[in-house]
């Protein structure tokens, strides 16, 4: 089969598709013909190994030497004792932390999978998974009526969580680039930051900051809470990670306020409820282009460098 391999840290151009053998499913497992993938801020940390977490399994060297992790396909093969599936049944899921999803197929336990919506194109289903769950999380801190910033809030798992706020009664402040202002408006966001021209924390007070790309003090996040407030990261500098869950809790005692990071639940229980109100109609996916498999490196660039508006999708087949 044709994967996107990289075997060293790096840049972009460290991918290069070559032809490697077939996995094979294990007990529990099946083997999925990837019809898409979707690139997700893990992808970029994880082929430059940075922040330093990305490198956990592999300090020197990557221990999985194929991306992607949001993957759409049908089941080619089942292996012993999985049940839940037959060949040829349309599934998708986040198979983080195995990754695989830059390549024909993938091999991974039927529990990370779920049946792919009908309503959904393959391209959609894969753009679902990670950024879903993301937003699920994320908004599920906010009450109606509450002031939410998210920062970042351009990519996948930003135009989902948008959505899902305003649509549950939440003030949404959306922080990206100039370029993706009007993008941020039209998805339902009530006040939009230019993070190049205005620094975020000196506005609020808001009850909830969700920072997809988290780089600052935690004394600037505590000064744009409100008493009460609370401010996660789910994406950024280890650096800022650490300080998070170090200075960040004491600080937090200190204010009356909440600093700490996002924990996201990973399985198809994190992501079907979302893919479910996009089958209806309820909630957009947001995709901003999509790249062919042998585009990968093109793909991993446009998203990494902030370009897209949502998520960025590889084709597989």
């Amino acid at each position: 089969m044709r994967a996107v391999v990289y075997e060293r840290y790096g840049s972009p151009e460290r991918l290069e598709v070559r032809d490697v053998p077939r996995p094979v499913p294990a007990a529990g497992e099946v083997l999925v013909e990837v019809f898409a993938t979707s690139v997700n801020l893990s992808d970029w940390e994880g082929l430059h190994g940075s922040p330093a977490y990305a490198r956990i399994g592999g300090l020197f060297r990557p221990r999985r030497r194929i991306l992607g992790s949001d993957i759409a396909g049908r089941i080619a093969a089942v292996g012993d004792g999985a049940t839940r599936f037959a060949v040829g049944d349309a599934v998708f899921g986040d198979i983080m932390p195995r990754y695989g999803g830059f390549a024909e197929f993938v091999a991974v336990p039927e529990s990370m999978l779920a049946p792919k919506p009908a309503e959904l194109s393959f391209a959609e289903a894969a753009a679902l998974p990670q950024a879903a769950a993301i937003a699920t999380h994320a908004v599920a801190l906010a009450k109606p009526g509450a002031r939410m910033l998210l920062n970042g809030a351009g990519g996948g798992s930003g135009s989902l969580a948008i959505q899902l706020a305003a649509q549950q009664g939440v003030h949404v402040t959306a922080v990206d680039n100039a370029g993706k202002l009007d993008f941020l408006r039209a998805l339902g966001a009530d006040e939009v930051i230019d993070y190049r021209r205005d620094d975020f924390t000196r506005h609020g007070p808001y009850d909830l900051i969700v920072d997809l790309v988290a780089r600052r003090s935690v004394f600037a996040y505590a000064r744009a809470l409100a008493k009460g407030g609370r401010c996660v990261m789910v994406g950024g500098t280890a650096r800022t990670l650490i300080r998070m869950l170090t200075a960040g809790a004491l600080l937090g005692a200190l204010t009356r306020t909440h600093l700490g990071v996002l924990v996201v639940r990973q399985g198809p229980s994190a992501f079907v409820p979302v893919a479910e109100r996009c089958a209806a109609g309820e909630v957009q996916v947001q995709i901003d282009r999509v790249f062919p498999l042998d585009q990968v490196p093109e793909a991993l660039a446009w998203h990494g460098e902030g370009h897209a508006l949502g998520k960025v999708v590889v084709a597989v087949r």
